[in-house]
């Protein structure tokens, strides 16, 4: 996969080379010299998205009531605040 930055003006005057460019790989498209959009191809845009899967969906799964499902306490994680 092969990364290739432009400038905003450089894909405005040439936004064709910047679509031939995203069927390699993404296109950033910078701002001032920031990093401010993302052109991809379509495929790859599916592939980055097709694997999301959204908790309420795999606990609304046929089955999903008969699994055992036992969350860890971290007592570690909260801390009673220092007020001093």
């Amino acid at each position: 996969m092969t990364i290739t930055t432009l400038s905003s003006r450089e894909f405005n005057q040439a936004a064709s080379e910047a679509k031939r460019a995203a069927n390699k790989g993404p296109v950033f498209i910078t701002d001032r010299g920031r990093p401010a959009h993302v052109l991809m191809s379509m495929a790859l845009y599916q592939r980055l998205t097709a694997s999301q899967s959204k908790i309420a969906d795999l606990l609304a799964m046929p089955g999903s009531e008969e699994l055992d499902f036992e969350i860890p306490r971290l007592p570690d994680l909260a801390r009673p605040a220092d007020l001093s």
